[in-house]
């Protein structure tokens, strides 16, 4: 069970696979997604804005003015066409019966099931601390010739308020076999 802001907050689901020093393998099943993009090539520079975006459709800022519980963790990403942020969508909704975004900016979709590598660090998040924490994740994929795909992400787990327990993750999806 997990807090945040002393309300009990649903997680994304994953199965713990295997511990290697400071290295997680999960294996991640498939999660509805809501996701904004935007052009900044920052985590940080663009947060602000994508999560006001999201925050607008979880409450009630969607075609059935419905509203949808905030989950965790938020992921981020960045590569060379941008930024993009997602809110993981409560288990039990299907993309068919989630309620459409009023704003054109949000997508709904679901993410790729599969294994991945993962590395916590506490705190908050700025660019340099995600940077520094996925080198080391390269550096620790590296030393177990494990090969990544696709972008490295940033997970947070707490509001902005949250001064105390902080828990932020970068994580990259793996070619693995148990």
């Amino acid at each position: 069970m997990s807090y945040t802001s002393k309300r009990k907050t649903e997680r994304q689901a994953f199965r713990l696979v295997k511990e290697v020093g400071e290295m997680e393998i999960r294996f991640y099943p498939k999660a509805l997604m809501a996701t904004v993009k935007t052009k900044s090539s920052s985590y940080m520079q663009q947060s602000n804005n994508q999560f006001r975006t999201l925050a607008g459709y979880i409450f009630g800022g969607n075609k059935k003015n419905e509203k949808i519980a905030m989950t965790a963790p938020v992921h981020m990403e960045t590569d060379s066409a941008g930024s993009s942020m997602s809110f993981v969508m409560p288990a039990g909704y299907s993309i068919k019966d989630l309620p459409q975004p009023a704003d054109s900016l949000v997508e709904l979709h679901y993410s790729d099931e599969g294994y991945y590598a993962v590395m916590k660090f506490g705190g908050y998040a700025s660019d340099e601390k995600i940077l520094k924490t996925e080198q080391a994740l390269k550096q620790k994929l590296s030393e177990l010739k494990l090969m990544s795909s696709g972008n490295f992400r940033y997970l947070g787990y707490n509001a902005p308020w949250d001064f105390i327990g902080r828990e932020n993750e970068v994580l990259v999806k793996i070619e693995y076999s148990e």
